[in-house]
């Protein structure tokens, strides 16, 4: 009777986290969070700049400018984004990649609107380190756009007919349901310890300054990629129970690799950060490219 009761519970959370009707809820949810705290973000600028409001020691860099006002709703917009990742477990790995590409693309984006404005005019732009950094990561974010817009390309030439699901397949879409339902309150128990610890140590600190944006972007992505790693590793642990194809295999071997590049990429300073994301989606879009044209060869040739 337990097991029956566990088994019906965890069904019901499934539907309800995966359900098109909560994504569509958050969507909604998420755009006016988003809209509020940019508003929010932009008074409390204005507030400081008209000395109505003073900080003290906690003046940073994302209230010096109305423009780093967009790191806000970029930050809650990105939020929704990790969720559609989860939501598109179950359903298709290489989306589920591409989600990922899409969220540190993002994370790409959110840091430009920041360095715009701590931009330094001159005439020898390249003698500025930050500007150099700007114009580097403006660069990578139209390669990355590039890139993911090719793997989806290649999944789309991937499609063929649906085949009658073998219970091996049905297995598999099942641990994926089991992952992405797990996973979604895990989430949410990250989101709200890294935010918790973030903002401690932050108010907590004799240095409010040495509070660098390297470290709020890192804020809830460090971890959270960390666990998209174990998900990545069990589910090509899993997929050897499914098939035996050798390019399959290589294929999800090669989505773990990626992931982990783009773990590494948090751990790195300026330009190797953004080097090591263009490679990581550089290296996914590669192994999906391969993976398709094995896939051609071997139906030309399989008996």
């Amino acid at each position: 009777m337990s097991n029956f009761s566990f088994k019906e519970s965890f069904k019901f959370l499934n539907s309800y986290f995966l359900s098109e009707k909560l994504k569509e809820q958050l969507e909604k949810v998420i755009v006016i969070v988003a809209i509020v705290s940019f508003g929010i973000h932009l008074v409390v600028i204005g507030l400081i700049d008209f000395n109505i409001l003073d900080i003290g020691k906690y003046d940073g860099n994302l209230i010096i400018s109305p423009i780093s006002a967009i790191y806000t709703p970029f930050s809650i917009i990105l939020i929704y984004e990790v969720y559609l990742l989860v939501f598109y477990l179950p359903k298709s790995i290489t989306n589920y990649i591409g989600k990922q590409y899409e969220i540190i693309t993002l994370i790409l984006i959110r840091k430009i609107f920041y360095d715009l404005s701590n931009l330094e005019f001159s005439s020898d732009w390249f003698s500025i380190e930050g500007d150099i950094q700007f114009t580097i990561d403006l660069i990578a974010t139209l390669i990355l756009f590039f890139l993911i817009f090719q793997f989806y390309r290649l999944n789309a030439k991937n499609k063929v007919k649906k085949e009658e699901l073998t219970n091996k397949t049905k297995t598999h879409i099942k641990v994926k349901n089991v992952f992405a339902t797990i996973l979604v309150p895990v989430i949410v128990v990250l989101a709200i310890f890294s935010l918790g610890s973030w903002l401690f140590e932050t108010f907590n600190s004799t240095d409010y300054s040495s509070t660098s944006i390297k470290t709020v972007n890192t804020i809830f992505f460090d971890d959270f990629f960390t666990v998209l790693i174990l998900i990545d590793v069990l589910l090509l642990l899993f997929s050897f129970l499914q098939t035996e194809e050798f390019s399959r295999v290589i294929r999800n071997s090669g989505f773990v690799i990626s992931t982990i590049l783009i773990k590494l990429s948090f751990s790195a300073d300026n330009i190797i950060n953004t080097i090591l994301i263009v490679v990581a989606v550089s290296f996914g879009v590669l192994i999906l490219y391969i993976y398709n044209q094995y896939f051609k060869l071997y139906q030309r040739i399989k008996p």
